[in-house]
């Protein structure tokens, strides 16, 4: 695995930072993909090579398509691809539906649909045996948003979760006979900071107790289902959605 690179993005914080560690430490050479903090990407890196790893921090919106591209070419760069995670998603404050903005709708949609959609297009080119590739994996982060609808919160991130669990079939089917796996990961409540971003640093502590097992997921324990996803313990799944949720 020593020659194989993956690209995770939005991989300085939260579970992408937590996908790079795992990743390197199963033998890959890790991009990762940042959208601004770059001392955070850095740290992730220097940590990585601080065990003996290869990694490479590249600054990549994956809103803009030509960020994406230089995300791959910087990726080509260090090996041949073997995996991508598309991780990086964004969401909005909490309001309904009747006080979004178009802007808002569509900066979401951009980020967590188009974005994913992009990567992976680069992905299948460079690793589908149609393109004279070696094949790969391609893991999408969903959320249990997908399933629920997030009233009152973010409908609007969960309509582009629910896309993302349509995309990943949909693009397994495609390219199942072309050496890739195509699969998702559906995180429940998990302490990270993207709760924050949507203006409730406190939400997922704050609703650990609608959890069947009654607590919140930790970023390492959606690592660790990514990991396993990316490696070849997981050779016969495809077009496949695995709830990492506490039982949500």
């Amino acid at each position: 695995m020593t020659d194989k690179v993956v690209v995770i993005t939005g991989a300085s914080r939260g579970i992408g930072r937590a996908a790079a560690l795992a990743a390197a430490a199963r033998g890959f050479r890790v991009v990762v993909g940042y959208a601004s903090n770059r001392k955070a990407a850095d740290e992730v890196v220097g940590q990585i090579e601080a065990n003996n790893g290869k990694a490479i921090a590249v600054k990549c919106d994956v809103g803009v398509e030509d960020d994406i591209l230089a995300l791959f070419k910087a990726a080509d760069a260090l090996g041949t691809l073997g995996a991508l995670v598309n991780n990086a998603g964004i969401v909005g404050p909490s309001i309904r539906v009747d006080e979004m903005s178009a802007t808002r709708i569509q900066r979401i949609m951009s980020v967590n649909i188009t974005g994913s959609f992009l990567c992976a297009r680069e992905a299948v080119k460079r690793m589908s045996t149609r393109h004279g590739g070696k094949g790969g994996v391609i893991v999408n982060i969903s959320s249990v948003a997908a399933k629920l609808g997030s009233p009152n919160t973010y409908v609007d991130y969960a309509a582009s979760k629910g896309a993302i669990d349509t995309f990943t079939v949909g693009l397994g089917y495609e390219v199942a006979n072309e050496g890739i796996r195509v699969a998702a990961v559906r995180p429940g409540l998990i302490d990270t900071e993207i709760h924050a971003s949507g203006g409730e640093p406190d939400r997922a502590h704050r609703l650990a107790h609608v959890v069947p097992m009654k607590r919140i997921g930790t970023a390492d324990e959606i690592a660790n289902a990514i990991a396993w996803l990316i490696s070849d313990e997981a050779s016969y799944v495809t077009s496949a959605i695995l709830d990492v949720s506490g039982g949500r």
